[in-house]
C-alpha cells in the first residue's frame, strides 16, 4: 500500500482533463483521510482536517464525496485494492502450500508495516465508522479466506473453514500492533502463524 501524498496539481492552467483532476483530488483526499485518522481516529477526524491535509477545497470534496463516511469508504476501498495487489504479486511463483502461504503472509505484513495510516484505517478505524464499514471489512475477510484456499491449492469444506479461521485470527492478532503503531510487534506475528499453518498442513486438518 502506498500512502505517499499524490502529486499536487500545478498552479494556473494545466493540461489535465477534468477526470484526471478529479482522480488526483480523490487520491489526495483518501490519503489525507488515512493520515488524519492516525492522529485523531475516525470519530475525532473532521472533513476540515482532511481538507487541510489534502489541500483541496471544500467544494472539490463535496463534488466527489457526500460525507466523511463516503470519503472513508473510498479510502478503505483503496487500501483493500492495494493490499490485494500486494498479495497477488506474492502469489506468483511456485513452492509447496506452506511456502506460498509464507510468501503471501510476509507480503501482507510488509504492506501493513509500510503504510501505518492505511493499515490503521483498514484494521482499526473501520469499527468506528459504522455498520456499512464493518460489513465491508467482513466481506474482505471472506474474500481473503477464499484467496488463501486458492493460493495454497486446497479444497474441501475443512480446508475452507481452516482458512477462514486463519484469516480471522490473523486480523485479531495484527490489529493491536497496528493500533499501537508497533511495527516490530506486527512483524513478530509472522513466524508463529506460519508455524501454526505448517502444523495444520502436517496434521491433515487443511486437506480436502
Amino acid at each position: 500500500m502506498s500512502q505517499s501524498s499524490p502529486r499536487r496539481l500545478p498552479r494556473g492552467r494545466h493540461a489535465l482533463s477534468r477526470t484526471e483532476v478529479e482522480r488526483v483530488h480523490r487520491d489526495r483526499l483518501c490519503a489525507a483521510m488515512a493520515a488524519a485518522m492516525t492522529e485523531k481516529g475516525y470519530v475525532g477526524t473532521s472533513v476540515e482536517d482532511v481538507l487541510k491535509l489534502a489541500r483541496v477545497s471544500r467544494q472539490s470534496f463535496y463534488g466527489l464525496f457526500s460525507s466523511k463516511i463516503d470519503c472513508f469508504m473510498a479510502a478503505f476501498d483503496i487500501a483493500s485494492e492495494l493490499l490485494r495487489h500486494r498479495l497477488e504479486g506474492a502469489a506468483e511463483g511456485g513452492g509447496d502450500p506452506l511456502a506460498r502461504f509464507e510468501r503471501a503472509f510476509t507480503a501482507y505484513l510488509d504492506a501493513l508495516a509500510s503504510e501505518p495510516g492505511y493499515a490503521r484505517l483498514f484494521l482499526v478505524e473501520v469499527y468506528a465508522a459504522g455498520p456499512e464499514a464493518i460489513q465491508r471489512r467482513s466481506d474482505i475477510q471472506h474474500d481473503l479466506a477464499e484467496a488463501l484456499v486458492g493460493l495454497m491449492g486446497l479444497s474441501g469444506e475443512a480446508a475452507v473453514f481452516a482458512c477462514q479461521i486463519v484469516v480471522s485470527a490473523v486480523g485479531a492478532m495484527v490489529t493491536p500492533a497496528v493500533a499501537a503503531g508497533d511495527m516490530e510487534a506486527l512483524r513478530a506475528v509472522g513466524p508463529p502463524v506460519t508455524e501454526h499453518v505448517r502444523l495444520l498442513l502436517r496434521s491433515g486438518v487443511m486437506d480436502g
